[in-house]
């Protein structure tokens, strides 16, 4: 299923517990998108998958979370891609799941998004935020923070 001409789908999530978010860092591999970088659990829709479908496979081949509290959050269309973003509350711990792809996995703070960096303990490194995930979850954090009625003066309050 393509939701532009020429475009892939991809179903990435958003997967967070309070105000942190979860993240992989990518492979260091030629031929990936974003490699080295830190970024969102999902990846692309296999022919003929709705993205729905796709984003429950997914976090089930990377991490083995199952979720039902999934929902989407909004399109993100580029020359080539259009990301489906979901968003989730994590509502397991770190040790209930198994990072099966990617370098490594951790929380970003909000600071940490604004930053568009964190350091990896596996790969001994600081890597970057990929900017359509930053820009994603910036969005996300303004979204979150009007959940309430009462809207914030920034997503880092």
């Amino acid at each position: 299923m393509t939701s532009e001409d020429n475009a892939h789908d991809v179903a990435i999530a958003i997967l967070y517990q309070q105000d942190q978010y979860l993240m992989q860092l990518r492979d260091d591999i030629p031929g990936i998108a974003y490699p080295g970088h830190w970024g969102f659990f999902g990846g692309h829709c296999d022919p003929g998958e709705h993205p729905d479908d796709a984003i429950h496979r997914e976090l089930i081949e990377e991490l083995g979370y199952q979720t039902s509290n999934i929902k989407l959050f909004d399109l993100y269309p580029d020359p080539g891609v259009v990301r489906h973003v979901y968003y989730a509350p994590l509502t397991v711990s770190l040790s209930d799941l198994e990072l099966m792809e990617g370098w490594d996995w951790g929380f970003f703070s909000p600071q940490q998004i604004q930053e568009s960096k964190r350091y990896s303990q596996k790969a001994q490194g600081i890597f970057p935020l990929a900017y359509p995930h930053q820009k994603i979850l910036l969005d996300f954090m303004v979204f979150q923070s009007h959940q309430d009625g009462i809207p914030k003066k920034s997503p880092i309050d």
